[in-house]
């Protein structure tokens, strides 16, 4: 699934460890945006735009492990991989 990896040095390893510094930095009950992830990782905007697809294959994949929760209006999302604006942080509880 790494699509866009071909042309960038970020691997999705590097993608998790980054979802989940960023989450554990923000804190319980704060969240952020995946693109933050792709902007901390990437400079350039079409090189952050670009990882933005890997980065919510492997926010999923954590959530999925349970590292963290995928969040949309304030409320953890059963289907992550639905589609929409979504927020990553640590799970609650």
């Amino acid at each position: 699934m790494a699509r866009y990896l071909w042309a960038m040095s970020v691997t999705r390893e590097r993608i998790a460890e980054e979802v989940v510094r960023l989450c554990e930095a923000r804190g319980p009950g704060k969240t952020v945006c995946p693109s933050e992830v792709a902007r901390a990782l990437e400079a350039g905007e079409a090189a952050w735009r670009a990882l933005m697809p890997e980065v919510r294959e492997v926010a999923v994949a954590l959530a999925r492990e349970g590292r963290i929760a995928v969040y949309r209006k304030g409320r953890v999302v059963s289907d992550p991989e639905a589609g929409g604006p979504i927020r990553l942080g640590l799970p609650r509880g």
